[in-house]
């Protein structure tokens, strides 16, 4: 994954409460298993709506989405996040989510952030006026325009695996390739038959 550490420019104003990951990746577009290419998809069934920000041929999306309360709620379908980072976005801004999306969110390299919902509310307007807009992940704030910075709250390890560009398992490996190779050297003398035909 790409490291996550400083994400700036306009950002996408999506304001509408409660928008399930079946809105973001339609269930009827599941049986396609390449990842690449997703973005196509995302709001697919939105976007010849009047008014919807993402035109049907629009590919390229702002970094930043600015989302409605309970974002992402519904089925646990990863490709939700995967068809938003196709279409460019790193960061989503609400003041809730849906508990797996948000999970899902950084295990594939994007950051949610929550903020209180009348703050999300002052930023759609914002958004919509194309005001540029900076999340410094190092120093967890976010920046609109000239204002002070805004502070947000992300866990330890979260942070951690984002600013490294670290999966889950990437990141064991980097915090503890040494214990992992001494059990593995010992479990090799131990029990050799489990490690027949496996590299060392």
């Amino acid at each position: 994954m790409t490291p996550l550490i400083r994400v700036e420019g306009a950002a996408l104003s999506l304001p509408q409460a409660d928008v399930d990951t079946d809105v973001i990746y339609p269930a009827r577009f599941l049986l396609i298993t390449e990842r690449d290419g997703l973005g196509r998809y995302a709001f697919h069934d939105w976007r010849e709506t009047p008014g919807f920000p993402l035109a049907p041929e629009v590919t390229t999306a702002p970094p930043i989405l600015v989302a409605g309360p309970n974002f992402g709620c519904g089925s646990s379908r990863e490709q939700a996040p995967w068809a938003l980072d196709g279409l460019g976005i790193r960061v989503v801004i609400a003041s809730s989510f849906g508990e797996i999306f948000y999970s899902n969110c950084f295990k594939n390299g994007m950051l949610p952030i929550r903020l209180d919902e009348a703050i999300v509310a002052g930023l759609h307007p914002r958004a919509d006026a194309g005001e540029r807009f900076a999340v410094d992940l190092e120093a967890q704030t976010l920046t609109v325009g000239g204002d002070a910075p805004l502070p947000f709250a992300v866990a330890p390890h979260q942070r951690e695996a984002l600013l490294n560009g670290w999966s889950e398992i990437a990141r064991i490996e980097a915090l503890h390739a040494q214990a992992i190779d001494t059990f593995e050297t010992a479990q090799r003398s131990a029990a050799p038959w489990l490690w027949q035909g496996s590299p060392r």
